[in-house]
């Protein structure tokens, strides 16, 4: 069986975003394979970031909030699958969801969701969700989820008869492809824009933090400075040579800013 949990931005244990996101489940569980749970994250006691940087700079632990974050991230790491609902609230994705995505700013920077299916769902009234979809599929894939494109459905309340079969038409195909995903290996050959993102980060790390910071060390330990991703995996041509060439260029931004501050 997989397990997939769907993360819930709104607070409404009724509301649109909910009945989409149980319409999804409910889906995904008719494939037989899967078992699945709703985390609404007004059920949790997730804080506002202090921007104090010491996950970022001594690590996690020393975080000043103790609160349900660690408790949240274990549910996620203990998933095969994860899903990012919310509302469009004022053209973003709710207060709650903003908070807990702020809460993992240390794992933008130490990705540990490789491997996990990701996907979002958007629900809107009038317009502007398209955008927050798109930045919680940026999200999903900068914490290196393997992302599949998630949805946003518009309707207003009472909902149509025909906005609810637009809304099911939409979420059973991103639910079938969700989990086409889970079934398939999990860990992926990375996109350019994924290859690019962890060689830019590993060379801005090496030269311009000491070894006593969290994320140097982190990489260094995990064998990043020498690997050609965050996990190990074949790259083909093309890619090895654009692996090389992000390197250069990192190198060339990160040394000059070095010299420059020297």
């Amino acid at each position: 069986m997989k397990n997939v949990i769907a993360i819930m931005g709104s607070p409404c244990k009724r509301g649109f975003t909910f009945l989409a996101t149980l319409r999804f489940l409910n889906t995904l569980s008719s494939f037989g394979d899967v078992q699945s749970e709703i985390l609404f994250l007004s059920d949790f006691d997730v804080e506002l970031c202090k921007g104090c940087k010491a996950c970022f700079l001594r690590g996690e632990e020393f975080c000043p909030l103790k609160d349900d974050r660690d408790a949240l991230i274990r549910r996620m790491l203990d998933s095969d699958g994860v899903i990012f609902a919310t509302p469009n609230y004022s053209f973003q994705v709710s207060g709650r969801m903003k908070c807990f995505l702020d809460r993992l700013g240390f794992v933008f920077h130490r990705p540990c969701f490789h491997g996990k299916t990701f996907t979002s769902i958007v629900a809107q009234g009038i317009y502007g969700g398209g955008n927050v979809r798109k930045y919680l599929d940026f999200a999903g894939t900068a914490l290196e989820f393997n992302v599949v494109k998630g949805s946003c459905i518009t309707a207003l309340e009472p909902m149509s008869t025909k906005e609810r079969v637009k809304m099911e038409k939409a979420l059973d195909a991103q639910c079938k492809r969700f989990h086409e995903r889970l079934l398939q290996p999990a860990l992926a050959t990375p996109s350019l824009f994924q290859l690019m993102g962890f060689r830019m980060a590993r060379t801005s790390i090496k030269l311009t933090l000491s070894e006593d910071k969290r994320d140097y060390s982190y990489y260094r330990d995990h064998g990043w400075f020498r690997s050609d991703f965050y996990y190990p995996i074949e790259l083909g041509l093309v890619k090895k040579s654009a692996g090389a060439a992000f390197d250069w260029t990192a190198g060339r931004i990160y040394s000059n800013r070095h010299d420059a501050g020297a």
